[in-house]
């Protein structure tokens, strides 16, 4: 088993990691940009594998809500199979 995480925020409905495309109107309807802040943070790159580009995700995460003084936002984690971290690895959007 392996993890994945993602960042969404409290009053967000719904779940980014199984109704990405409600998650993502939701998130960007409200201005909080979360795959953008992501994507400012987070140094991810084809040539890591998944497991690493993960921690990286991960860490970028922590720092967003480390200096969310509001808080607004939050981790959340799913535990996968290897095959399913492979499906997610394709199918990441940052």
């Amino acid at each position: 088993m392996a993890k994945i995480v993602a960042l969404t925020t409290f009053d967000n409905p719904h779940d980014p990691f199984d109704d990405f495309v409600k998650w993502y109107i939701f998130d960007n309807d409200h201005g909080y940009n979360c795959c953008g802040q992501l994507a400012a943070l987070a140094r991810t790159s084809d040539a890591l594998t998944t497991e690493e580009n993960n921690v990286i995700l991960e860490e970028a995460i922590d720092q967003i809500i480390a200096h969310d003084y509001v808080g607004l936002y939050k981790k959340v984690t799913r535990e996968v199979s290897s095959e399913e971290l492979q499906e997610y690895d394709m199918e990441a959007a940052i």
